[in-house]
């Protein structure tokens, strides 16, 4: 075995470990703070309610929910770490595929965070203003608050990020699989399946008919970002086929 050889095998290794981990670590923190949320701010039925239930609700979480908060809109950008261990492990084997994983993946990252971070940033300061506001006054906080859901929260956060990270995982999922040189075949199948279903998830703020979907996707995308995880953590390098995206 030549050195370059092995030195593509420990890259590999190390990928493989950066971004399972750091898959497996976004799952649980999400699953932490969502349940936090969940309990005491009822997220995420709360997002549909008005400014004068929503606001009041959020200052009242105090010091420890906006920090929360703040921590979820951090958690994202774990994928980040997440689409460059997979670039190590991938990039030879599928070079499409992984260079469309990464920018997917940080698409998603940032835009997804943009979207959380309005809540103990922008929602915030209007939640503090409104609680004194006068009547007049809170007709335009409450103007400025559905616009910033609109468009941060509807159109930023959930509509680009979620189409960014399906088409991560759809493209990650191929790519990994290419890797284990056939071995893993079900990764690109189940990718494609999450990702198809995440992709009609994302109308639920157009239409109620994907309702059940968007039901079943809230409890399949932590399952399948802890499987992912696992499967890049358990990568173990093969002799690769000829490139090919």
């Amino acid at each position: 075995m030549s050195l370059h050889a092995i030195d593509r095998g420990a890259a590999e290794r190390r990928g493989a470990r950066i971004g399972g981990a750091s898959l497996l670590l976004a799952t649980v923190l999400f699953m932490a703070v969502f349940s936090y949320l969940a309990a005491t701010f009822d997220y995420p039925d709360v997002l549909d309610r008005p400014a004068a239930e929503v606001l009041p609700r959020l200052l009242a979480l105090g010091d420890q929910g906006r920090a929360v908060w703040a921590l979820y809109g951090l958690v994202p950008l774990l994928l980040v770490p997440t689409a460059v261990g997979l670039s190590a492990v991938t990039r030879v084997v599928a070079p499409l595929a992984t260079r469309g994983a990464t920018m997917a993946g940080a698409l998603a990252a940032f835009s997804m965070m943009l979207g959380l971070l309005r809540w103990p940033s922008l929602q915030w300061r209007l939640a503090s203003a409104y609680v004194a506001a006068s009547p007049a006054d809170r007709v335009t906080l409450t103007a400025v608050f559905d616009a910033a859901n609109s468009y941060l929260g509807n159109f930023i956060g959930e509509f680009v990020g979620e189409l960014a990270l399906n088409a991560f995982f759809v493209l990650a999922a191929y790519a990994l699989a290419r890797a284990s040189a056939g071995r893993r075949q079900w990764l690109s199948y189940a990718g494609a399946a999450v990702g198809l279903l995440g992709f009609v998830a994302m109308f639920r703020n157009v239409t109620s008919a994907v309702s059940v979907a968007a039901e079943v996707n809230n409890l399949v995308l932590p399952l399948w970002m802890a499987v992912f995880g696992y499967a890049m953590l358990s990568h173990r390098s093969h002799p690769s086929s000829p490139p090919r995206s």
